[in-house]
């Protein structure tokens, strides 16, 4: 059992990574309000969520640097505040440029909580519990995938979106609160370079054939998964499949619970299938490989239950974040912190990219009744499909991953 400054650490740095995941997926519910509020297109309402993963991805070096020179507590409880005034920017936004300032925001504020409470917890805990801490983190987190379906839709009929922001914003200010009065102090912490270093160290990595035959296909499936999540996904429940609104809302919910089960599932087995011949990287493969299965599955409509088909969506959609274990295993040590930060910044700019991509396809056809045609999203589904697919077929090539020499 964990003791008492063990505790606290988890459980303040998990509410952080909570609020993260609710700001990443809320425009999910906010998004039918947005467009009939403030006449927004897909195209602009695919912008203005994007920035989130923009802000969140241009924030990762810096932010890093922060958490190496401050300590977790004091700069993941200074960026929540960061956060809380992008929410409150947002919820008194009357125009689009409003709206993405306070957007852009938020992603900065939250660019250190998972980075944050995985480095609180490597202080508190021995080494051999972390990869089950951090799933428990993981799956903390999940929980605000959760809160943005049907409990969202469900605050929606009590009160306006411009409220909730407010709430949000609260929230974001009582999770600062809580770290900075309730964490144990930081432990020192020491300068690991300068913002300039941490860039020439994340340009050799890109630049790094190994890096990208391990993380290719994980980023493309992750960014799917996610870029889906946290906006487009209800309006393809709604317009393809043709749920109604509360049933949309309670299958988003639904995703989410499965993603936090696939990842503390797949986080647990992963090592104890290596036992019958599986290495991390081929159980990390084989799960994406699942994935994208799914989504063919869902594109044409098979005959199976529709909780069965979006539970395996969820389950699979995070199996990529074993990359970061494979990473560990081929770089060296002084360098799998930058792995990682490059790896969650090229998934986030391409989170970025993706919603943008997807709204401007559905934006090519009109919208009907308040639906874009199921060609509309279809058309988008078949174009990411074909693109992890692409990315699939590159990571199991022949002569792979352990002959690319990683330093």
């Amino acid at each position: 059992m964990p003791n008492w400054q063990q505790l606290r650490v988890l459980v303040l740095f998990s509410l952080g990574y909570f609020v993260s995941y609710v700001f990443r997926g809320v425009n999910l519910g906010f998004s039918p309000y947005l467009i009939h509020d403030l006449g927004l297109s897909a195209a602009s309402l695919g912008v203005l969520t994007s920035l989130y993963f923009l802000g969140f991805a241009a924030a990762q070096i810096p932010a890093g640097v922060m958490l190496d020179h401050f300590g977790a507590r004091r700069t993941v409880g200074i960026l929540l505040l960061v956060t809380a005034l992008g929410s409150v920017i947002y919820g008194h936004a009357h125009a689009l440029a409003g709206l993405m300032a306070g957007r852009l925001l938020v992603g900065i504020g939250v660019s250190a909580c998972l980075a944050g409470a995985f480095k609180a917890l490597a202080q508190v805990f021995a080494m051999q519990r972390l990869p089950m801490i951090n799933g428990v983190v993981m799956a903390v987190g999940g929980l605000g995938g959760v809160a943005v379906g049907s409990p969202l839709t469900w605050l929606l009929s009590l009160t306006d979106w411009r409220t909730i922001c407010s709430g949000l914003a609260v929230l974001s200010t009582g999770a600062a609160l809580a770290l900075w009065l309730g964490a144990p102090r930081d432990q020192n912490s020491h300068h690991q370079g300068t913002v300039l270093a941490q860039f020439k160290g994340t340009w050799h990595i890109l630049c790094n054939p190994g890096f990208w035959k391990v993380a290719s296909f994980s980023v493309l499936t992750q960014g799917v998964f996610f870029a889906m999540q946290s906006l487009w996904l209800g309006p393809y429940l709604r317009d393809v499949t043709l749920m109604s609104a509360p049933r949309a809302a309670a299958m988003v919910s639904v995703v989410g619970l499965a993603m936090m089960t696939g990842c503390l599932f797949l986080g647990m087995v992963a090592r104890s299938l290596e036992r019958f011949g599986l290495n991390l990287f081929r159980v990390c493969g084989i799960g994406m490989l699942a994935f994208l299965l799914t989504q063919i599955l869902i594109v044409l409509q098979v005959p199976l239950p529709d909780t069965v088909l979006w539970a395996a969506y969820g389950i699979f959609g995070g199996s990529g974040i074993l990359t970061y274990a494979i990473l560990a295993e081929h770089f060296p040590s002084h360098m799998i912190g930058r792995a990682s930060t490059t790896l969650t910044l090229v998934l986030f700019m391409l989170i970025f990219v993706l919603q943008i991509a997807i709204g401007a396809v559905l934006g090519h056809w009109p919208r009907i009744d308040g639906h874009y045609p199921v060609i509309a999203h279809l058309s988008a589904w078949g174009a990411l499909i074909a693109l992890q697919a692409a990315g699939a077929v590159w990571y199991f090539l022949p002569a792979g991953h352990k002959q690319v020499v990683l330093n």
